[in-house]
């Protein structure tokens, strides 16, 4: 879309925020959600309540709500869901989805900025872009899902491009 105006969300181990104008990056701004999510479910206490695999849209859909209502309690937020696996038998795909939308809810608000009222973009892994879309929507932003693989291709081939026509 080389015309695009608007925010392009980048999710991945750092998802990047970059707001675009005129052809040109006007700022972006780096969140590190993703290896959060990574660390969070591989190596806390959280570990041995989340699972790898699955999903639940409910769970995630509350976890995100949190998130972006209350981003400075998502130190005790998280502690919850160890609490809920234990005494309330919250399995491990929802405690999963919940994490993931309590991370990407408190992302959301610090970022609040690049995505209110914006033309955006989500390029990334398929099922984070999926998450990001989701959250986004759920804030009555109607982001446009493009595929990380062709849109490498595609801005290698514009490089090159732009290149061989300096060169010349």
């Amino acid at each position: 879309e080389p015309g695009f105006d608007g925010v392009i969300c980048l999710p991945g181990l750092h998802t990047i925020w970059v707001q675009v104008s005129a052809g040109e990056v006007v700022s972006f701004r780096t969140c590190m959600t993703g290896e959060l999510l990574s660390m969070l479910s591989e190596r806390s206490v959280l570990r041995l309540s989340v699972g790898s695999t699955g999903w639940d849209a409910t769970a995630f859909a509350e976890g995100l709500d949190r998130g972006l209502s209350r981003p400075e309690a998502l130190s005790s937020s998280l502690f919850t869901l160890r609490a809920e696996s234990l005494l309330r038998d919250l399995g491990p795909e929802a405690s999963r989805a919940r994490l993931t939308g309590l991370l990407i809810g408190a992302e959301l608000a610090s970022v609040r900025p690049y995505w209110l009222g914006q033309n955006v973009r989500v390029v990334g892994e398929p099922e984070m872009a999926e998450a990001y879309s989701r959250a986004l929507e759920s804030q009555g932003i109607a982001p446009k899902v493009l595929d990380s693989e062709e849109m490498t291709l595609a801005g290698f081939r514009a490089a090159h491009e732009a290149l061989a026509a300096h060169a010349h």
